[in-house]
Formats: C-alpha cells, structure tokens, sequence
C-alpha cells in the first residue's frame, strides 16, 4: 500500500494543498483536533475523524463524531481520502506525520492544551485553518463566558487529583488550570509537582485533602493501572472524603467542553463536604 501511495505522488499528493481557498476535505487523525475541527467547521467541510472520536470516555462529542468517517491515523488510508488539509497532534506517530508530508499533503499539528490560553489559541488557529475566524471568536467568547460565569472567591478546599498508575497533575497542565477557575488548590502545588508524576499513596493519605478527583474507573484485574484505587487504605480515605467524578472526556482535550469539568468542580466545593459528586 505505500508502495502505491508513493507511485501516485505526482498525480495526486499535492493537489490539494495549493488549492485556493478555505479547504474542501479535511481530515483530522487526531482526537483533540476532531473535536476542534468538528466545532469550527463548515457543513461537509470536514471529511473523516479519528475513531476515538466516537469513544465515550475520551471524546466529549462521540455522538457528533458518528455523523462522519473514521480513520485510523494510518498515511495509507489517509493518502487514499484525498485530503486538501490533514489535521494532527504534536503526539502523533512521526512516521506518520512525515510520510504524509513527504506525499505532498498539508499536515497542521496541534499541540495538547496546558491553559485555558492554549483553549483559545487552538480554536483561533482552527479557525484561521478552516477560514472560519467568525465562528472560532464566538467559541471563544463562549469559554469566556463560561469561565465568568463560574470564576468566585477560592473556596480554600484542597483538592487531589488521582488518576490510574497514582498518576497525578500538577503546575503546567490543563487540570492545574480547570482547578484554578474552579476555585480549588491542588496539593501538588504543595508537593512542588509540575506536570504529571506519580502521587504515591502515603504521600496521598498523609497530604489529607478534602477532595479527591478522579477521572477514572477501576476496571478490576488483571487492569494492574487500578491497582491504587482497589488499595484498603485508598477506599478508606475515600469514603471518608468529597469523592469527585470528573470523566476524562471533558479534559483529556482542551475545548468549549472543559468548562463541564469547571462546573462540576465548583459544584463540589460549594457543596457539603460529605457529599460526592459525579461527572459522568
């Protein structure tokens, strides 16, 4: 199949990328510039998604994504799409990336948002990739909104993230940033984490939060990622605190869809503190 790909260079590869214009048949590989590109874009502009984009658990519009093909993230499949604009990750196999752009397509990789900064500067340059400005401006103004709407006084409740592995999220991350327009302080902030690192359990217990979040499901052995939340000490120090369900969905990827898991988060510091919250 490259093979043929690779035959078909002079024929077909770049003739889409000249062409004038917004582009015609765009196709994302990736589950954060799906969900971008499925808000920006114009009726039928957007050719196929990534099959991850109809996953539940990590797309926060799988339900718009069944309106439009899939793909697999493989430069064959795509090759054969024709595209006039592939949309990626700056996490996408490089492999992929390159041979794409080594057949003439135009490949646009967007980096995962850290801030509610990063939000807005994706949508921007979706837009401007989409010839859509208008329409990425009121997603922007939309968030904002959002973000008003829930920005209070912080409510001095201190929160742990705790994610499959002990993995936890801390000063330059996108939860760092869904914490801080929630109103909450992380207790990596404490702990002096930066980025994702692993949240040992003593460490957990000893830190004693009021709030423990958490995106994720124990799916029960032989999942050994789950082992931290079956653990007695951690079900104890569970039950005993605000268990807060936030689905991975809402920010795993950085869009308009964040600010569900602000809201769900402020919800739980302004409730009572025996009382848990659910963000599935």
């Amino acid at each position: 199949m490259v093979a043929l790909a690779l035959s078909g260079l002079a024929l077909i590869g770049s003739a889409g990328v000249h062409a004038a214009g917004a582009p015609a048949r765009v196709v994302s590989i990736n589950v954060c510039t799906d969900q971008l590109a499925m808000l920006v874009a114009e009726t039928d502009q957007l050719h196929s998604v990534s099959y991850l984009s109809r996953e539940p658990q990590n797309s926060a519009m799988s339900e718009e994504a069944a309106a439009y093909p899939l793909n697999h993230g493989q430069a064959e499949e795509v090759f054969l799409m024709r595209p006039d604009l592939v949309l990626a990750g700056t996490y996408t196999r490089r492999a992929t990336v390159a041979l794409l752009k080594r057949l003439g397509f135009q490949v646009e990789q967007f980096p995962p948002a850290t801030s509610f900064d990063d939000v807005r500067a994706n949508l921007r340059r979706m837009g401007t990739l989409l010839a859509r400005p208008e329409r990425a401006e009121a997603l922007v103004a939309d968030l904002d909104a959002g973000l008003d709407q829930a920005r209070a006084t912080r409510s001095g409740r201190r929160v742990a993230l705790s994610f499959s592995n002990s993995y936890t999220s801390g000063v330059g991350t996108l939860s760092q940033a869904v914490l801080d327009a929630a109103g909450l302080d992380n207790i990596a902030g404490e702990l002096g984490i930066e980025g994702t690192e692993r949240l040992p359990l003593e460490t957990l217990i000893m830190a004693d939060p009021d709030l423990i979040v958490s995106g994720e499901r124990d799916y029960g052995a032989p999942a050994l990622a789950g082992e931290n939340f079956r653990h007695p000490a951690y079900r104890a120090l569970a039950r005993r605190k605000t268990f807060v369900a936030v689905a991975t969905k809402y920010w795993v990827c950085g869009g308009p869809f964040t600010l569900q898991a602000v809201r769900i988060l402020r919800e739980a510091a302004t409730a009572s503190p025996s009382l848990a919250r659910h963000g599935e």
